[in-house]
């Protein structure tokens, strides 16, 4: 059916792919965040539970590294702040993705003569569970 669309609607049709293509990147990406920032904030509130004499390591590549208990509460607090804000980030991304993947859905439906109540658009955009 790719081959009998006009150019102008092919480009489009192509464009809407490249478009879910980065959507799927970037629920990967916020997922992924998403997960680390979980892990994050329950090792800080874990931290509440320790004795601040306890003897503590971190994870520094394949090393544990002696650290002591506000070293290590201010660096969860760190990671903390900058995952918050990765996710807040990747969160506006995904929603701008979608919008773009809408008004470009929208344009060739109309191109191809479809206008809006043509055929289901369903859980078919980006992100694949219809989003909201």
């Amino acid at each position: 059916m790719q081959g009998n669309l006009p150019p102008e609607a092919q480009e489009k049709l192509e464009q809407l792919q490249d478009l879910q293509d980065t959507a799927q990147q970037v629920a990967v990406q916020k997922n992924q965040a998403e997960t680390q920032l979980n892990g994050a904030q329950n090792a800080l509130d874990e931290l509440d539970d320790i004795d601040e004499d306890t003897t503590m390591f971190r994870e520094v590549g394949e090393l544990f590294v002696k650290t002591d208990y506000d070293e290590a509460q201010e660096d969860l607090e760190d990671k903390v702040d900058s995952l918050e804000i990765r996710v807040e980030t990747l969160e506006k991304q995904e929603n701008r993705v979608r919008e773009q993947f809408e008004q470009l859905q929208g344009e060739l439906q109309s191109m191809l003569g479809g206008g809006a109540g043509a055929g289901p658009s369903g859980p078919t955009g980006p992100g694949g569970a219809g989003g909201a």
